[in-house]
C-alpha cells in the first residue's frame, strides 16, 4: 500500500477469510493477559468481534485484501505493537458534508478507548458488514453513523468514488456524504440524539468549517482528509 497519500478508489475487494487470523492464533496467552489489564483500566470495554486484515494491496484504483474475524481483545493487543505482526487495520469514514460545506465530526465519549478524540463517526468492520464474504463499505458507514449520531445517511448524496489514506497505523476508506441541512442544524440533531442515549458512545458533534481552524483532540489521520476536502475536488461531480 502506498503510504501517506490520498488515493482514488473505484472498488473495494476485501474478503472475509473464515479461518483464524495468524496473530490471534499465535498470541492467545498474551491477548488474554493484556485484556485483563485493559478491563482493570476501563471496565466498560466489551470484547466483541471485529475484523483484522492479513493482506491489503492497491492497484488499478482498487483495494484488494483479506481479513479475519477476531476478538476485540486481539485488536487491543495488536494496536500496541503493530510492526512485524503480519496484520493491518482498515476502517471506513463517511465524511459528513453539510449543506454549507462544513464537515461534521464527533468527539468520542470518556468511557471509550479513544476518549476525547475527534474524527468522523465510524467503527471497525464487523462480520455483519460483509455480503457473501465481501465487505460492504457503505453499509458499514451508514450503520456506524446511525448508531453513534442518530443521523440516517441512507438517502444522502454520495461521492462518485471512495478514497483511501494509508499509514503504518491503518488504512481509512473515505466517502463524502452530503446532506442539505447546515452544519449547526445537523449538530443540534446529533446532540439531541446523544441526550436520549443511556450510554452514548460519543460526547457530541464537532463542526469543522476550515482547514486552518482544527479542533483539539483531532486524530492524526483527519488533518490531511480535512485539507483535501476544503482544497476542493473535481472527482465528486454534483457534490
Amino acid at each position: 500500500m502506498p503510504r501517506n497519500v490520498i488515493l482514488p478508489v473505484d472498488a473495494v475487494d476485501v474478503r472475509l477469510d473464515p479461518g483464524p487470523h495468524p496473530f490471534e492464533r499465535d498470541n492467545g496467552q498474551a491477548i488474554a493477559e493484556n485484556w485483563q489489564r485493559e478491563m482493570e483500566a476501563n471496565p466498560a470495554l466489551f470484547d466483541g468481534t471485529v475484523v483484522l486484515l492479513s493482506a491489503l494491496a492497491y492497484y488499478d484504483n482498487r483495494l484488494v485484501g483479506r481479513c479475519h474475524a477476531v476478538k476485540y481483545s486481539t485488536f487491543m493487543l495488536w494496536r500496541q505493537n503493530r510492526q512485524g505482526t503480519g496484520a493491518e487495520h482498515a476502517y471506513a469514514h463517511a465524511m459528513l458534508v453539510a449543506g454549507d460545506n462544513a464537515l461534521v465530526a464527533i468527539r468520542m465519549g470518556a468511557h471509550t478507548v479513544n476518549a476525547g478524540r475527534v474524527y468522523f463517526a465510524a467503527g471497525s468492520f464487523e462480520p455483519i458488514d460483509f455480503r457473501d464474504g465481501l465487505v460492504d463499505v457503505d453499509f458499514n458507514m451508514i450503520r456506524e453513523v446511525g448508531e453513534e449520531t442518530g443521523i440516517d445517511l441512507s438517502g444522502a448524496a454520495r461521492g462518485q468514488r471512495y478514497h483511501a489514506l494509508s499509514s503504518p497505523s491503518g488504512t481509512v476508506i473515505v466517502r463524502r456524504y452530503r446532506v442539505a441541512e447546515p452544519a449547526d442544524e445537523i449538530a443540534q440533531r446529533i446532540s439531541a440524539f446523544v441526550a436520549t442515549e443511556a450510554e452514548p458512545e460519543i460526547e457530541g458533534p464537532v463542526i469543522i468549517r476550515h482547514a486552518v481552524d482544527l479542533p483539539e483532540g483531532l486524530m492524526g489521520h483527519m488533518k490531511p482528509l480535512i485539507e483535501w476536502h476544503f482544497a476542493g475536488s473535481d472527482e465528486d461531480p454534483g457534490l
